[in-house]
């Protein structure tokens, strides 16, 4: 049966503390609270940096049971590197302890900079690099950079799907080749509510939706009111029905609006 996971872009916020979060809440605490509350996270760190080990085990180990986190992708090699030779930045971060997560690893998220022009070659070459399972990432992982000796995380618990998602930033990436590409690779292409900043692609090219919703009259800052929130449950739901899962992640956080949207989102779906 199809599943949906609904939730936030990230949970370490300032303004959070005494509205989302109650006062008194340790920081040390907030995703746990976090995550009993909604059904997965897009775990943002990992896009400024390479993160630890340890860390990834440690999200696993505060989280439910059913909960499962997005990963997005570094930026090295989306923004710096521009998806262009980037074979062993992927293997570095493969490497950096995101199999850790185990079964509580959900799909990795390409973020792409919206000056990153759509490149039919550069893509065919990066789709060609992903890993569909954690077998394959592992010994991806195994090809890390000498800088990640010592400090890398080679295993897994068993073998298991692994799945991605691009969100293009660029207008030019609205054309079917890009499209035909992203579904021969099983790859999602993330569909992208930004207040008509950035494409909306709204296409169907894997066995699982994703939807990034960062504010639908104000980047990163607008509320959904319930008209809002019902086109979205009825886009969640008509995937379901067509037995797709769902991911959909609220970014619009600046005024503290993602928590509870997400929450709104699950209550609806819930009925």
């Amino acid at each position: 049966m199809a599943v949906a996971r609904v939730g936030m872009a990230g949970w370490t916020y300032a303004p959070w503390r005494g509205d989302f979060y109650p006062r008194g809440l340790r920081q040390a605490d907030e995703l746990r609270y976090a995550s009993e509350r909604v059904t997965s996270i897009e775990l943002n760190g990992s896009f400024y940096a390479l993160q630890k080990p340890a860390s990834w085990v440690k999200w696993r180990a505060e989280t439910p049971d059913d909960f499962v986190f997005a990963v997005k992708a570094p930026r090295f090699i989306t923004h710096i590197r521009r998806l262009d030779d980037v074979a062993e930045p992927l293997a570095d971060f493969l490497a950096s302890g995101i199999l850790g997560l185990g079964p509580k690893l959900g799909p990795i998220l390409w973020q792409l900079p919206p000056s990153l022009e759509y490149d039919p070659e550069t893509i065919a070459a990066f789709l060609a690099l992903l890993p569909h399972d954690t077998g394959s990432a592992l010994e991806s992982a195994r090809g890390r950079s000498e800088r990640m000796r010592g400090r890398e995380l080679l295993e897994i618990d068993e073998v298991r799907p692994l799945r991605h998602a691009i969100e293009p930033r660029a207008y030019s990436f609205d054309d079917q080749e890009f499209a035909d590409q992203a579904a021969a690779a099983g790859v999602a292409v993330v569909l992208g509510d930004s207040a008509g900043r950035w494409p909306r692609l709204d296409w169907v090219t894997a066995d699982f939706a994703y939807a990034r919703l960062h504010g639908d009259e104000e980047l990163y800052t607008s509320g959904y009111d319930a008209a809002g929130l019902d086109e979205w449950e009825e886009w969640t739901r008509d995937h379901l029905d067509h037995d797709r899962d769902v991911h959909v992640y609220f970014d619009n956080d600046q005024k503290v609006r993602a928590p509870f949207d997400a929450m709104s989102l699950l209550e609806r779906l819930a009925r």
